[in-house]
């Protein structure tokens, strides 16, 4: 059976190799592929965006390298073709990440709209992916499904206009999501936490339903 992306990522992350545990998570996985996907970047600069130590992102580049997925030179990491195809399919599923300004839900100085597609239909009452930012490192989310135009909040509101207008206003603004489409919104006080890493783990609890293409 082949792997979904969520499968995929998780293994990359998980193998068992010998020596001391890994001190990544899939989040660190995923942060890495989004830089690269940007353009090449150096090893000792890779590590300080994703807050890690020299033997975390030798172990991170080994095993994107292992896996077809990054090549290295002087310019530094970058994706291979087969690693911009795996990033292709998965930004068509997340297509946007974008930082908004304070809003009426978050209060925080940065925060980030994600929105995931055609995935509303495995939000039931958002606490899990909510509570899975929180541990990843943000002061406030929240978890909404677009509904016939309309942002909803489970248990919170059905018409997150007629509640929160302005806030309502930049997420629409911001992401123009369609029918069934989940909108996260994250908030913390530094932009380091605030981005993609802290919505990683609320991509991997929604289970993108796709796999990778296997070259």
């Amino acid at each position: 059976m082949t792997p979904t992306f969520k499968q995929y990522i998780e293994n990359l992350a998980n193998q068992k190799a010998p020596g001391p545990s890994t001190t990544f998570t899939v989040s660190h996985i995923f942060f890495a592929l989004e830089l690269m996907a940007e353009k090449p970047i150096g090893r000792n600069k890779l590590a300080k965006k994703l807050d890690v130590g020299e033997g975390a992102i030798r172990t991170i580049i080994n095993r994107l390298k292992d896996a077809g997925l990054i090549a290295t030179s002087k310019e530094g990491c970058n994706l291979t073709s087969k690693g911009f195809n795996v990033w292709k399919q998965f930004e068509e599923h997340f297509p946007k990440r974008v930082e908004i300004g304070k809003t009426e839900l978050t209060k925080t100085d940065y925060n980030y709209a994600f929105l995931v597609k055609n995935s509303g239909h495995k939000i039931k009452s958002g606490i899990e992916q909510r509570d899975a930012a929180i541990v990843a490192g943000a002061k406030r989310a929240a978890i909404m499904v677009s509904k016939q135009g309309h942002l909803t909040i489970e248990s919170v509101s059905n018409r997150l206009e007629q509640q929160f207008p302005k806030a309502a206003d930049q997420i629409l603004n911001a992401v123009n999501p369609a029918d069934n489409d989940v909108v996260v919104l994250v908030g913390a006080d530094s932009m380091g936490k605030a981005n993609n890493r802290l919505l990683s783990r609320c991509i991997f609890l929604l289970q993108p339903e796709f796999a990778p293409t296997q070259y």
